[in-house]
């Protein structure tokens, strides 16, 4: 079993809105008055749904409450972090601690990161199914980007990391064990983290 994992609990300080519901435009020309389309969570989880993977995790925290009365996660396994506050690794803790034993591997995707298709994330798995490499990364233009894959060999290292290190602790602790998965999809670099970014991709300001 592949679990794809949506980390979506943090507070969003940066962006001054809760990133998980903020609107996902097909096109950076649309203009702010155009037709409203999904949240950035609505978008990940439905790529999720047209993917391999065989579940998919929701991890909440900062405005649970309102984004679980906004966004359909029917189907989805969802996880209250109540201490996002001490970071992301909390939330990919509480999702690995909800994982079901045959759990091969975890799909990690950020509630910020609404760019990533169902083909990158059906290459990562198909590739990890083909090699069973305990960590893969997708790559595009020499860059890593997201989703990582971790597979089960390393959920014990991801629950002692640093918590100020997080995933990235394991990533350089493990780097001869990573296996760089060269893809065409350049989304798996664009994280959308401040309201520059959002205007920088969608040619509007951040909405809800």
């Amino acid at each position: 079993m592949i679990n794809a994992v949506v980390l979506a609990a943090g507070a969003s300080k940066r962006m001054g809105k809760p990133k998980p519901l903020l609107r996902f435009r097909d096109s950076p020309s649309r203009s702010a008055s155009a037709e409203r389309g999904r949240t950035f969570l609505e978008q990940i989880v439905a790529v999720l749904r047209l993917s391999d993977a065989d579940r998919i995790t929701v991890v909440l925290g900062a405005e649970a409450e309102a984004i679980r009365k906004t966004v359909d996660l029917s189907g989805v396994n969802i996880v209250i972090n109540k201490d996002y506050q001490k970071g992301q690794l909390s939330s990919l803790i509480a999702a690995i601690k909800t994982t079901p034993p045959q759990t091969q591997a975890i799909l990690v995707c950020l509630a910020d990161m609404p760019f990533i298709t169902a083909e990158v994330v059906n290459e990562i798995i198909g590739k990890f199914k083909e090699t069973d490499a305990p960590i893969i990364v997708p790559v595009f233009d020499n860059k890593r980007g997201h989703p990582p894959l971790f597979a089960r060999a390393v959920f014990d290292e991801l629950l002692s990391a640093p918590a100020e290190q997080g995933a990235r602790f394991v990533l350089c602790s493990n780097e001869q064990r990573i296996l760089e998965l060269q893809t065409s999809e350049s989304g798996i670099l664009i994280r959308i983290d401040t309201p520059d970014d959002y205007r920088l991709h969608f040619g509007a300001e951040p909405t809800l």
